[in-house]
């Protein structure tokens, strides 16, 4: 059995200092750093190159490097947008609040993992899914601003190109953010943003973006890889004095292991989730760099996932004070059918029955505490009320705290079953992905738990797996609301979880995209844009999407997240600019560029 270095609590770091960087006319020779055999005042500020395969370090200039930007805090700041990219604040470790915004009032209910059960915000009103306000749809867009916010300072330093991993990490956590933002509202001013200008102005396409990210990923891939030829005292100083302390998303910190591995395996098998995302609209493109992903190196085990881990930074999953000290989230009843239809673990241990009585206020019957998992509908126009007392939606089903605290799941950026299932649908459209789709398929459902691997022998997702993937075909499942708000929904899910070589492809690949949603959880961003790209996993209709812009009807469901600028200068620039490489208004029923309203196959 593998021996783990345990670690808890949160490290001290630098303030973080926004002041100029020093001005330097020359990271090279001329300050002792190292040379290289081209002009290294080129790369000053450049953010998309990298100069690694030509330069020599010298021992005095990667100590003054670092030495520079630690006293200005960047280092510090970094580790504060690797927080920001999954529910930091200001630099702080992922919380509440800002996780809220980010994720549990859009893409945690656009993707049906959740509903919210009452309306009243200190900050707004939320009176449906589909609702749509200034006050709630720049969340996201927030997050994304922070974090980049918090490393671009670094990536503009002038020394930073001495300490060129360093460099190339801080480019893949912004790249990894971009991505995302990308993906939730479409274009923004991405190339302005890696300049870091004060002042943005044009939005850029998808595909710009995304072939901008794709370019960086390449390049630190590369970078990376020669890490292993720089001189052990080089690699020493990187460890102790800049990863070690100041990065928080691999396991090294807990299993030991002192390379940039973990880095490499998150760059490609980022380049491999927007090789599949782009597959309707550039299948050509989307094969190349999969299998270029896949023959790089992608995420293969546990301790190569990239995560925030709670065991590492001593945090605690913010979604347990949002959905179960505050209120304001409780199970989606599409995912509890979904759940319920392939009689899934977290359907027995990971969500919780009603927690009081709940009144049928149409019959009069009563359903008694702890009786029956069930979730809230997407969409229901709901009331007032973050206690049972005032609103009995709070009685619904949620998570078990034990589980989403006892047992330290990751905040993940991307996870080895995901990986696992992207190369599973690769391999279904005959992409060389190392192997076969049923075992890739098999592989991530195996892995697609919860917890923190630490924890997997206690999980008992772990101990009922097996029987879980004999499931054939679903379980007849009737969802029903306990407060008689609708009819009963029979089940839409008509697929099981074996495996089945004489399935047709789209059946597959329903299988694929279903379990991968569930393994996804609660990543909402990547589980929402898996819908849209390929209607997967089948869903109830969201009520009420005339609660919307005005853009959806009943039946649909949600293409982006809407800008909805509120001052005149975002106004400006959403017209000049973001609708035209928006290709379409700024509205919730606008697709992206990848989502392409076609068949799968």
């Amino acid at each position: 059995m593998k021996k783990y270095i345990m670690f808890a609590g949160s490290l001290v770091f630098a303030s973080f200092a926004l002041q100029s960087c020093l001005d330097y006319d020359d990271p090279g020779a001329e300050l002792g750093v190292g040379s290289t055999t081209t002009e290294t005042t080129e790369y000053i500020g450049n953010v998309d190159t990298i100069p690694f395969r030509d330069y020599v370090p010298t021992e005095a200039g990667v100590r003054l490097a670092i030495d520079s930007m630690n006293k200005l805090g960047y280092f510090g700041q970094s580790l504060g947008g690797q927080f920001n990219m999954r529910g930091g604040k200001e630099n702080g470790m992922p919380a509440a609040h800002a996780y809220q915004r980010q994720y549990s009032l859009g893409p945690d209910t656009y993707s049906q993992y959740f509903t919210v059960p009452h309306k009243d915000f200190m900050y707004g009103t939320l009176t449906s899914t589909y609702n749509v306000s200034a006050e709630f749809n720049n969340g996201p867009l927030g997050a994304y601003t922070m974090a980049k916010n918090a490393m671009m300072p670094l990536l503009h330093h002038p020394l930073v190109d001495s300490i060129p991993e360093i460099k190339a990490i801080n480019l893949l956590y912004y790249s990894l953010m971009a991505q995302e933002q990308a993906d939730l509202s479409g274009p923004f001013t991405y190339l302005e943003d890696k300049q870091n200008s004060e002042t943005p102005y044009e939005y850029n396409d998808l595909k710009t973006i995304y072939y901008g990210i794709v370019e960086n990923l390449d390049t630190i891939v590369a970078c990376l890889n020669h890490f292993e030829q720089r001189p052990d005292w080089y690699k020493q100083l990187l460890y102790n004095e800049v990863l070690m302390p100041f990065h928080q998303t691999n396991r090294a910190m807990i299993t030991g292991d002192m390379t940039v591995n973990s880095y490499i395996k998150l760059a490609n098998s980022l380049k491999l989730r927007m090789a599949m995302q782009i597959v309707k609209v550039e299948p050509e493109t989307a094969k190349r760099w999969a299998e270029e992903a896949v023959a790089s190196g992608v995420v293969e085990n546990a301790d190569e996932q990239s995560a925030l881990y709670p065991i590492v930074s001593g945090f605690t999953h913010p979604l347990i004070d949002i959905a179960n000290s505050w209120g304001d989230l409780r199970l989606c009843a599409s995912f509890e059918s979904l759940l319920m239809s392939l009689d899934h673990p977290y359907s027995k241990y990971l969500f919780l029955p009603n927690s009081q009585e709940i009144l049928n206020k149409k019959t009069g019957e009563k359903l008694e505490p702890g009786t029956k998992v069930c979730g809230i509908r997407a969409g229901v126009l709901v009331g007032s009320g973050q206690t049972y007392a005032l609103n009995q939606r709070q009685a619904y089903s949620t998570f078990d705290n034990s589980v989403m605290g006892g047992m330290l799941p990751p905040a993940y950026l991307v996870k080895w079953a995901e990986v696992d299932f992207l190369r599973a649908e690769g391999a279904l459209r005959g992409w060389e992905m190392g192997g076969t789709a049923q075992f890739f398929y098999e592989r991530g459902i195996r892995n697609a738990y919860l917890e923190d691997p630490i924890m997997a022998e206690a999980s008992p997702y772990v101990a009922m797996v097996d029987e879980y993937m004999q499931l054939e075909n679903p379980v007849e499942y009737v969802s029903s609301d306990p407060m008689g708000d609708g009819p009963d929904w029979p089940s839409v899910t008509t697929i099981g979880v074996k495996w089945n070589e004489g399935d047709d492809n789209e059946t597959k690949l329903e299988k694929i995209i279903t379990q991968k949603y569930i393994a996804l959880f609660p990543l909402s961003t990547e589980a929402w844009a898996e819908m849209r790209r390929t209607g997967y996993p089948k869903m109830f209709p969201v009520m009420n999407p005339d609660d919307g812009d005005g853009s959806l009807e009943y039946g649909d469901i949600i293409r982006r997240i809407p800008w909805v600028p509120t001052d005149p200068v975002a106004m400006g620039m959403v017209e000049a600019t973001g609708v035209p490489a928006l290709g379409g208004p700024d509205e919730q029923a606008t697709r992206l560029w990848w989502d392409v309203d076609a068949p799968n196959f």
